[in-house]
C-alpha cells in the first residue's frame, strides 16, 4: 500500500455497451500499432466502479480520466458519460476531454464541453502528420486558454523541440507531457536521445511531466528498470513539475496496481516528505485543478 496519498492522473474508463461512445481500439481485430496485443485488458465495461475496487488498497485519493473513447461522431458524449459517473462515485474527479484542435467547430465543441461538466480540465487530441507546428493546430491550442483548459500531449522526444516552441509561444495553455514522452525503445543510445528531448521541453516552464505508461515498452520492469526512466524526468523537470499516474488499465498488461505505486514510491523513498507528496498529489492536484 501507498504509504501516502496518490493522485492518479491517468485511468480510462469504458463501456462497450454504450455504441455511441465508440471505442475503436477496444474492437477484438485491433492490434496496437505500437505495443502490439492488449486483449488482455479488452473488457465489456471497466468503469468507477471497478477501478475504485481494483485500487482500494492503494490510497488512491482522487483520479484524472484521459479521453478513451475514440471514433465516436461527438467527443462530448464522453464528457456526459464520465459527469454521470463521477456523481454516482464520484471518481473521476477530473477529465481531460477529447476535441480535434484542428476542428471547424473547436471554440462551440469546447465550450459543450465545460457545461457537460464542471470536472473538464484539459483536451487531448492524437494529432496527425506534423501537427505541432500547424498553424490552425495552434490556433485550436492558443484557444484552451479562454476555457481554462490545459494541453495533455501525446509526444515523442523527437518533436520535443517543436512542442517546447508550441509551449513557449501561448504560456497561458499548461502542457503536461503524457507517459514521460511515451519512450518506445530501453537501449542506451534511444536513453541519451530521450533525455535530451526531455531537457529541450522542460525550457518551456508551463509544462509538466506525467510519469506513466512506462511498462508499455517495458513489459518485465523491474524498480531497477524503471529507476533511470523515472529520475531522467524529474531530472529535466525538477520535483515542482513532475507527477506519477498509472495509465491503468493499459498498464495492467504488465502489472498489477499496488506494485507500481509502491515501486514509485520505492523510486523516490530517499526524497523529502514534502517532495514525495508534490510528485504523488501535490503537483498534480495544482496543475489539474482538483
Amino acid at each position: 500500500m501507498a504509504k501516502i496519498p496518490f493522485v492518479d492522473t491517468h485511468v480510462h474508463f469504458c463501456d462497450l455497451r454504450k455504441r455511441e461512445l465508440v471505442y475503436s481500439w477496444l474492437q477484438p481485430e485491433f492490434v496496437h500499432p505500437l505495443i502490439g496485443d492488449i486483449n488482455g485488458i479488452k473488457t465489456l465495461v471497466y468503469g468507477a466502479e471497478q477501478f475504485l475496487g481494483e485500487t482500494r488498497c492503494a490510497n488512491v485519493s482522487k483520479t484524472v480520466h484521459v479521453q478513451a473513447a475514440l471514433g465516436a461522431a461527438d467527443p462530448v458524449l464522453e464528457t456526459e458519460w464520465l459527469e454521470t459517473m463521477a456523481d454516482r462515485t464520484g471518481c473521476p474527479n477530473g477529465i481531460v476531454a477529447h476535441s480535434d484542435l484542428r476542428g471547424p467547430d473547436l471554440e462551440a465543441e469546447l465550450e459543450r464541453h465545460v457545461l457537460a461538466s464542471a470536472r473538464v480540465r484539459g483536451i487531448r487530441d492524437f494529432g496527425e502528420g506534423d501537427y505541432l507546428v500547424d498553424p490552425a493546430w495552434q490556433r485550436g491550442y492558443a484557444l484552451l486558454e479562454k476555457f481554462d483548459l490545459l494541453c495533455d500531449l501525446d509526444c515523442a522526444w523527437e518533436d520535443m523541440g517543436k512542442a517546447r516552441d508550441v509551449a513557449k509561444r501561448f504560456p497561458g495553455v499548461a502542457m503536461v507531457l503524457e507517459h514521460a514522452g511515451f519512450p518506445r525503445s530501453r537501449s542506451d543510445g534511444y536513453f541519451r536521445d530521450w533525455k535530451s528531448g526531455l531537457h529541450d521541453l522542460a525550457q518551456a516552464e508551463s509544462v509538466s511531466c506525467k510519469i506513466s505508461g512506462l511498462g508499455m515498452f517495458d513489459h518485465q520492469w523491474t524498480v531497477d528498470s524503471l529507476r533511470p526512466w523515472v529520475m531522467a524526468c524529474i531530472e529535466a523537470f525538477g520535483v515542482e513539475r513532475s507527477f506519477f499516474a498509472s495509465n491503468w488499465p493499459v498498464d495492467r498488461l504488465y502489472s498489477s496496481y499496488d506494485p507500481l505505486i509502491d515501486a514509485y514510491f520505492e523510486i523516490i523513498s530517499d526524497f523529502s516528505p514534502s517532495e514525495q507528496v508534490a510528485l504523488f498529489s501535490a503537483n498534480a492536484e495544482r496543475v489539474y485543478k482538483i
